[in-house]
């Protein structure tokens, strides 16, 4: 019975730990693990190569979408500086997360610019399992997958429209 009931209690964790949703206190600890991850300087740089190696392991074929910025080597100035803008982006709306209205406006923002260059949203998955696969070498074990997605599909949801 006391295995029976150990289950049971499992399971039950296992699914409410899925039904995690992006509420006040998630909002705060994505916007706290994110300045503490995206960092500055030189430690911001190389996170962001990490980020676009994963992006294009993930889906080689998005390389195409950023021709005009060289994408196919993610060292140069031409990429750099796109990454940097793409990523700004990132941390204006994470940094919103717990404004509400500011949020929705950024989102909106956001979305225009991504509608005028067809950005496919299949790849909003592609960027979530991106940021999934470095930001633990950035958090340790502090990181929240769980916490992460519901978040950034606050996020993508604003951009998709």
């Amino acid at each position: 019975m006391k295995w029976f009931l150990l289950v049971v209690v499992l399971v039950g964790y296992v699914a409410a730990d899925d039904d995690i949703v992006c509420d006040s206190l998630a909002r705060i600890k994505v916007k706290n693990q994110w300045n503490r991850a995206y960092s500055t300087g030189k430690d911001r740089e190389d996170f962001a190569q990490a980020l676009w190696r994963a992006i294009f392991a993930i889906a080689p074929e998005a390389r195409k979408l950023f021709t005009r910025v060289r994408g196919d080597d993610v060292t140069t100035p031409e990429f750099k500086a796109h990454s940097e803008r793409v990523l700004a982006g990132l941390d204006v709306a994470i940094n919103l997360l717990d404004q509400q209205e500011a949020l929705d406006v950024a989102l909106a923002h956001l979305a225009k610019q991504h509608d005028a260059r067809n950005i496919p949203d299949s790849y909003f998955d592609v960027f979530l399992k991106a940021l999934q696969s470095v930001l633990p070498a950035q958090l340790g074990r502090c990181y929240g997958p769980l916490t992460w997605k519901a978040c950034f599909g606050v996020i993508a949801r604003g951009i998709r429209g």
